[in-house]
């Protein structure tokens, strides 16, 4: 990973991580606890050398098409992710440090001023998105992307199935080089993990574990 290397956090918030007395997640994934453990190792990692990461987030409302009352837990799921509500924030592990957050919501474009920070001087950039895949969820992701210009990508977060897999295979499509974070991810129940992997690595996506990224960084922990 010698050219310009990105992180890509993808939705460790409250309500897909938390399922404790702490926090009932509304869509809560089992065992996404487990992995906080390697997201703080990541974002421990960014910090230090001062890697730009792109943290995607659901930011739903009451007409996001995603959420139903009788949901099939593919293309609709019971409502979680509110705007504004606990279950909606990033948890410790992953959450960004003073973030440039870019809603789905917004009407107007970026100024010069804003191109230049994400090219040089935004290190924790948010992008809230209303569908699974961010590059359908939020009109300004492409435009993100493109004005970083990455080389390589590192993916991690929830659902692995689910909005992991869009990132995944909306970068492929894109022409980065994406390194997934295997044991940093967790999936929902029920889905075919080998498949999913293996159609990422058909479409020549490097599958990782965290400590060969902190190792492949310098940084050996």
């Amino acid at each position: 990973m010698k050219q310009k290397t990105i992180f890509w956090n993808v939705d460790t918030q409250y309500d897909f991580m938390r399922n404790d007395e702490g926090f009932k997640g509304k869509l809560a994934i089992p065992g996404a606890r487990d992995i906080e453990g390697n997201l703080e190792k990541l974002t421990k990692l960014a910090k230090a050398i001062n890697l730009q990461t792109v943290n995607t987030a659901d930011w739903h409302n009451k007409d996001t098409k995603e959420i139903a009352a009788d949901p099939n837990f593919k293309t609709t799921f019971p409502e979680h992710c509110i705007q504004y509500t606990e279950g909606a924030r990033f948890v410790p592990a992953t959450n960004p440090e003073q973030p440039y957050a870019i809603d789905w919501q917004r009407e107007v474009g970026f100024n010069p001023d804003e191109y230049r920070a994400m090219e040089y001087g935004m290190r924790n950039i948010v992008l809230y998105k209303d569908k699974f895949d961010i590059f359908a969820g939020n009109k300004y992701a492409d435009e993100v992307l493109k004005t970083i210009n990455p080389e390589n990508v590192v993916v991690y977060g929830v659902a692995t199935n689910v909005c992991v897999n869009y990132a995944v295979l909306g970068l492929l499509k894109r022409r980065k080089k994406v390194y997934a974070v295997i044991d940093a991810m967790k999936e929902l129940p029920g889905c075919n993990l080998e498949e999913i992997f293996g159609k990422w690595e058909e479409k020549s996506a490097m599958l990782i574990k965290t400590n060969e990224v902190l190792f492949d960084l310098g940084v050996v922990k």
